[in-house]
């Protein structure tokens, strides 16, 4: 369950990781989003972990938290190195062998996530991540903020799981949702996770 209590705010995790795309989209509000991102978090004193990118919504994320004087650690595997154009000024860049190396330590580096708009990578992430919550590999609070309706039709795919007797009704809310940046820290921080098992009787 995510509750929406602005005083709750005032507690931020230490680390955030934020999931999201390597390109800036169509639609020109999601790089402004994406940017009110990493100053919400820089400015809450949290520290961003992403996937090191500079482009993109990747990075307008960490650009944004550096500017508001926020600490920022990328994690990149070698072979997206230089396709994905590493951020070399991050306040710590991690280059990994693969894609499964730097998924870990991005879950060891943070304390929470959240999940903007994003391609097949992006929803790779999110999933997996919410995933191991669902079978208990751990219990951090995990977000996604729904700009412009986009994680509609992955929440109706969840309703339909549900309805299909595959997931139970109560790990809809392993994902909470939001609809804007100044409503992310007071989700992380009121996030509950119900501990009930993955499997259907």
């Amino acid at each position: 369950m995510v509750n929406h209590d602005p005083a709750a705010a005032s507690q931020p995790p230490r680390r955030v990781c934020v999931y999201c795309a390597s390109s800036l989209g169509t639609d020109p509000g999601l790089a402004a989003m994406a940017a009110d991102v990493g100053t919400v978090l820089a400015q809450a004193g949290c520290e961003v972990v992403y996937g090191g990118g500079a482009v993109g919504l990747m990075g307008t994320v960490a650009d944004a938290a550096l500017a508001a004087g926020g600490t920022v650690t990328g994690i990149i595997p070698t072979n997206l190195f230089s396709r994905e154009v590493a951020h070399r000024g991050l306040t710590t860049l991690i280059e990994v062998d693969s894609m499964h190396e730097r998924k870990r330590l991005m879950f060891e580096h943070s304390d929470a996530f959240v999940a903007l708009p994003g391609g097949f990578g992006t929803l790779e992430e999110l999933i997996e991540i919410a995933t191991w919550s669902q079978i208990g590999v751990h219990d951090k609070p995990i977000v996604v903020i729904n700009h412009d309706d986009y994680f509609a039709p992955l929440f109706d795919q969840i309703d339909r799981a549900v309805t299909a007797g595959l997931m139970r009704s109560e790990n809809r809310d392993i994902i909470g949702r939001i609809d804007r940046p100044d409503q992310l820290l007071a989700a992380i921080n009121t996030y509950e996770r119900l501990a009930v098992p993955k499997w259907i009787d």
